[in-house]
C-alpha cells in the first residue's frame, strides 16, 4: 500500500499536516493533523511498503512491543484508508 498521489505532508507552525493538492483539493476540504509517529508512518508509505514494515518501524524507532505496533499500524491503516489517503 502507499499514500495515492495528491496528498502531502507539510510542516506549519511545528506541526506535520495532511493537505490536499491539485484535484484532489476539491474532494478534500481539510487538514489532518499527525503526531510523531503518524509522520513517521506517513513518510515511510509515500513509497509502496506493507503492514509488516510499518510495525517493525514503530518497534525499531520507538523500541515499543510488536503487539502495540501493530495495534498502532493497524489504527492509523484504518484512518487513512477511511480518508481515501492510500491506494
Amino acid at each position: 500500500m502507499k499514500i495515492k498521489n495528491g496528498y502531502k505532508l507539510r510542516k506549519m507552525c511545528g506541526n506535520s499536516i495532511v493537505v490536499a493538492v491539485g484535484k484532489n483539493a476539491s474532494d478534500f476540504n481539510g487538514m489532518v493533523t499527525l503526531n510523531e509517529s503518524g509522520e513517521l508512518l506517513w513518510n515511510r508509505l509515500v513509497q509502496d511498503t506493507d503492514e509488516a514494515d510499518l510495525v517493525k518501524l514503530l518497534v525499531d524507532e520507538y523500541g515499543i512491543d510488536e503487539k502495540t505496533a501493530a495495534d498502532d499500524v493497524s489504527e492509523f491503516i484504518s484512518k487513512i484508508k477511511g480518508a481515501g489517503f492510500v491506494e
